[in-house]
């Protein structure tokens, strides 16, 4: 008998760079099985040990740019990667870790005469793209596992919808205008309504899809984890905020100063806020092609 003397082909390799940031992402990555036969995962410090990250075709970057150690671990990284896929809210927009960016927070931290050995903290925390060039950009926090495979995998017949709402399937009643905003886990959802019908406060209108709209099919208004749609992906947060703003006019009763102070408080700030950073400000905006 023969011996059987083709090769296997290589597959893919990919890494995971862990910066300042929860590990949500990670975990969103190991929900999902169809990278598994398809991928060679060589570095990613949750569940391969490793110290250095090798050369490898892809390599997907989570959390923010928070002490000199992420920004020594990023620019050292990039260069052995062919591909550079900045993941999720931190990455992207800061996230859990831009909180570090409060002043309150930062002199309470430097307050602390027992902290040793502890990487230097930058003046505030940065983007991944601060610093290297990004090739995709996968928001979310975390991305859903399937929007893993797409930025991974890039499938020809894979479209994430313009906005949440798209995916979302609850109906929108003219005739359902509520007076004031409801806040967060009060009152009693209806199932299959429109929640800004309801009076909760919900972004879905100007957040980007392809989330499933995991968050509002169940109940939960959007919080605007994916960040800004095309349409409002490189324009100030001015811009976003009336568009919002317009929504609610055109289908609540509510005031719109009642509105704007929600819409601006502490709740939203993690998400929304994130939605100007796109728009460049001291750098170009990020283009909406290389957004997922």
């Amino acid at each position: 008998m023969k011996k059987d003397t083709r090769k296997t082909p290589e597959l893919p390799r990919f890494a995971v760079l862990q910066l300042s940031g929860c590990a949500g992402c990670e975990v969103s990555l190991l929900n999902a099985s169809e990278w598994v036969e398809r991928f060679n995962l060589v570095y990613m410090p949750l569940v391969v040990t490793a110290y250095n990250v090798p050369e490898v075709d892809v390599l997907l970057i989570s959390g923010g740019v928070r002490n000199d150690e992420d920004l020594y671990n990023l620019r050292r990284a990039v260069k052995s990667a062919k591909k550079v896929i900045a993941v999720g809210t931190c990455a992207i927009s800061g996230g859990v870790a831009n909180l570090g960016n409060r002043d309150e927070v930062r002199k309470l931290f430097m307050a602390q005469s027992e902290r040793r050995h502890l990487p230097r903290l930058l003046p505030k925390s940065q983007p991944v793209d601060a610093f290297v060039e990004v090739d995709c950009y996968l928001p979310g926090c975390p991305p859903t596992p399937e929007l893993f495979m797409a930025a991974l995998l890039n499938p020809p017949d894979f479209k994430t919808s313009k906005v949440v709402c798209q995916e979302c399937g609850r109906k929108k009643l003219k005739d359902m205008r509520p007076k004031h905003l409801l806040g967060f886990q009060q009152g009693k959802v209806l199932p299959d309504i429109c929640l800004i019908n309801q009076g909760y406060l919900c972004l879905g209108t100007s957040t980007r899809g392809g989330c499933r709209a995991l968050c509002t099919r169940p109940g939960h208004p959007c919080v605007g984890c994916r960040g800004p749609s095309d349409m409002l992906i490189e324009k100030d947060s001015q811009a976003w905020l009336q568009s919002i703003q317009r929504v609610f006019e055109a289908m609540t009763d509510i005031p719109p100063e009642e509105l704007r102070e929600a819409l601006l408080s502490p709740q939203l700030a993690l998400f929304l806020f994130q939605f100007s950073d796109y728009a460049g400000g001291d750098r170009p905006p990020r283009p909406k092609e290389k957004v997922l």
